[in-house]
């Protein structure tokens, strides 16, 4: 056997198997990576905004971009395409994690799941009747569902600044929390922030989802079938009325949860393919050389991978564009406000941004924190092992960091309402301060640190 043969080569990429991540794990690492540049991308936003490039940031975010065929065209703004078309992946990415958690997560045992759950209702009903209170009337009411959501992202950055201080049933607990807040949040645009409804649309849809559900129920495993069929659902949903993005929703429910080999029938499969990898190994060494070797090594890569749900694996590759690039793009698209110094004592006290900001500061800390109190108290659930109220306060606390998805839905309650739109961005953006600093606060100095 040759020197080139015998030398071993140690590559980074070697490491991967022994990297053994859970699905929270990598949520939760990417999560928290995430929030830290989407607090870069909001303050480059807010700089951009407020500087001499104001006019270009602006132009070039109404400037029309259009796609398609002579006879089949889209042309929108790049504000619009980013908030339509690029956040539908984020939703879609949001959908594979609810299908997840609810099948085998955090949600799909009843008694873990009544804690959580009832935390976020109380999270999303009483911000809302706080700015109800405030905003009784239109138009500012149709603001009422922006202080419901909770930014994950931001959320589980603050909270992992703090290390060895909490318990890593907190982190789980916010994840599942901030989960069923996002379907919460899913279904109030779905039910009330949608335009006029268009009936051959809708139609269009409900047909797209039948063949994508008899692709689920055909066994079909392979992607591209639901990435053809998700475009055309995308469009029929856009030109139905109902908010675009939600197709994302529908079309991760769509997509199937099993693998296309069961376990018992991998393990004997692989064991087969070593011992045949081993052989056409012993004949030839150099896998340049050997093509069977190396046939056998890409067909126990493609087993892997079919071992895999695709709904896992999509997951999986997903997360980082959603993460690193849809989610900051979004930020830095949406985050960009005006900001007048002289008359912040004035827009403190307008009805939009108190309502708001009132809402997740308040609003969260009053809904998280007291109704996770009275469900145990009524004896509906028991606090998670290893967790204290004065945690549970925290997570209400950093509850009302409701960044990404609050300004998505004032950017639908407030459409052609350009004062009340600013209004509620720099409330979420006060409110996400002041949460996100108290919460970490509170927590810090409340929390005991752990030894590992």
């Amino acid at each position: 056997m040759s020197n080139f043969q015998k030398k071993e080569f140690v590559a980074p990429w070697e490491k991967a198997f022994d990297k053994v991540l859970t699905p929270l794990d990598e949520f939760i690492h990417r999560q928290t990576t995430s929030g830290v540049l989407l607090m870069l991308c909001a303050v480059l936003a807010l700089y951009l905004a407020n500087s001499q490039w104001h006019d270009i940031y602006h132009t070039f975010l109404q400037t029309n971009f259009t796609i398609g065929l002579p006879y089949f065209q889209l042309s929108k703004s790049i504000h619009h395409w980013i908030n339509d078309g690029l956040m539908a992946l984020f939703f879609f990415v949001i959908g594979l994690e609810l299908k997840r958690e609810i099948l085998v997560g955090e949600l799909a045992d009843p008694k873990q799941a009544i804690f959580p759950i009832v935390a976020a209702i109380g999270g999303m009903l009483v911000p809302v009747l706080i700015y109800v209170a405030i905003n009784p009337e239109e138009p500012t009411l149709k603001g009422w569902g922006v202080p419901m959501a909770t930014d994950i992202a931001f959320a589980l950055g603050t909270l992992a600044l703090l290390g060895n201080r909490i318990p890593k049933n907190l982190l789980t607990f916010l994840v599942a929390l901030a989960i069923v807040d996002d379907l919460g949040a899913v279904l109030v645009i779905a039910l009330f922030y949608t335009e006029t409804i268009s009936v051959n649309a809708l139609i269009l849809v409900a047909v797209t989802l039948g063949l994508l559900l008899a692709l689920n129920l055909g066994g079909i495993r392979r992607t591209l079938p639901y990435v053809l069929l998700g475009v055309i659902l995308w469009i029929a949903m856009l030109k139905s009325g109902v908010h675009a993005t939600l197709a994302g929703i529908f079309l991760a429910f769509t997509i199937p949860m099993r693998p296309k080999y069961d376990p018992d029938r991998f393990l004997t499969h692989i064991n087969e393919m070593i011992a045949k990898i081993k052989l056409a190994y012993q004949r030839e060494g150099n896998i340049l050389k050997n093509d069977e070797l190396r046939s056998r090594v890409k067909a126990l890569g493609d087993g892997v991978l079919l071992v895999q749900a695709p709904a896992q694996t999509l997951e999986r590759k997903m997360h980082l564009p959603s993460a690193y690039i849809i989610i900051p793009v979004f930020a830095l698209a949406n985050a960009g406000i005006v900001i007048d110094w002289s008359s912040m004592s004035s827009v403190a006290t307008h009805p939009v941004a108190m309502g708001i900001t009132a809402g997740l500061v308040l609003g969260k800390l009053i809904g998280i924190a007291g109704f996770a109190w009275l469900a145990v108290k009524l004896r509906l659930t028991t606090l998670p092992h290893g967790l204290n109220f004065k945690h549970i306060v925290g997570v209400a606390l950093m509850g009302g960091i409701g960044f990404t998805m609050s300004i998505f839905i004032a950017e639908l309650g407030f459409i052609n309402q350009s004062e009340n739109l600013l209004m509620a961005k720099t409330g979420i953006l006060m409110a996400s301060a002041l949460a996100g600093i108290s919460g970490f606060l509170w927590l810090y100095f409340m929390a005991e640190k752990r030894e590992d």
